[in-house]
């Protein structure tokens, strides 16, 4: 039996800054959907997660981290002082979200040990057992920046002034030959340097970006954009607004499909108004 579940249910979801909206979908080929995403509006945390490991596998850890995230983000205090308190005029860490930053690093270790411990649990070594990716935000106070973290080969982009740019790096082998400058044969694009799970520890991607009203952020699986051209997946979010996220949400999805893709695939939008 299928332990999957998703996280947050197919609706509209009102968030401090504007609104989200995400879809998952098995796909054409897969029996099963080893992908989830969270939308969580109290906490202004979106995520989505890409699990591997086979049925009941994958699905269980993508569950997991995206579980154990938001369990660590709704404990944190993003307003604690940061190292660089003022009451130490001779401190060198000064700014004020660090403390966000580092809520957040402490959330995705929290959930690759939970992932890990699961892992070694079953009986699985160092370097197997089930993973998954993990990229999302989360805004620690409303007004503030977005806190963006990122591990594995799923996508953040924002859409912003008719431009769609990738905030994040693939973290594959394929991503690290084509930055080396590889000639002649890459690895397979679906292999990760980084996942949620397998191993002990991991270096996450975690950085901070400030939004602007009318920014349109796609949180999205290999699915969607391994075979999909990114000026297709720019067109389809030309038009979007707060009314339109679920429409734009099952065109990305189809046109994943129409495009050959061989994975679950999942879309997560999230609009800022304000």
């Amino acid at each position: 039996m299928s332990t999957w579940k998703q996280l947050t249910p197919s609706i509209y979801h009102r968030l401090a800054f504007g609104c989200a909206y995400g879809l998952t979908d098995v796909g054409l080929v897969r029996q099963s959907n080893e992908d989830n995403f969270l939308i969580d509006p109290a906490l202004r945390l979106v995520a989505v997660a890409d699990g591997m490991g086979g049925h009941d596998g994958g699905e269980i850890a993508a569950c997991l981290a995206l579980e154990t995230v938001r369990e660590a983000l709704a404990a944190a205090d993003p307003k604690k002082s940061s190292p660089g308190d003022a009451a130490d005029p001779d401190a060198t860490w000064q700014d004020e979200h660090m403390p966000a930053v580092v809520a957040v690093h402490e959330a995705v270790d929290a959930a690759n040990a939970r992932v890990y411990g699961a892992n070694v649990q079953g009986g699985r070594g160092e370097g197997s057992g089930m993973g998954t990716t993990l990229t999302g935000f989360w805004q620690s106070l409303p007004g503030g920046p977005l806190v963006i973290f990122h591990v594995g080969d799923s996508r953040l982009y924002r859409y912003r002034d008719g431009e769609l740019a990738v905030l994040t790096r693939d973290q594959t082998m394929y991503q690290q030959a084509l930055e080396a400058g590889v000639s002649g044969d890459f690895p397979p694009r679906n292999l990760l340097l980084q996942a949620i799970g397998p191993t002990a520890a991991i270096t996450p991607d975690v950085k901070a970006c400030t939004p602007h009203p009318g920014d349109l952020y796609l949180l999205c699986s290999d699915g969607l954009y391994g075979n999909t051209p990114h000026a297709a997946i720019e067109r389809a979010l030309a038009g979007a607004h707060a009314q339109a996220l679920e429409h734009c949400c099952a065109e990305l999805i189809a046109l994943a499909k129409a495009h050959g893709s061989r994975d679950n695939i999942t879309a997560v939008l999230a609009l800022v108004e304000r």
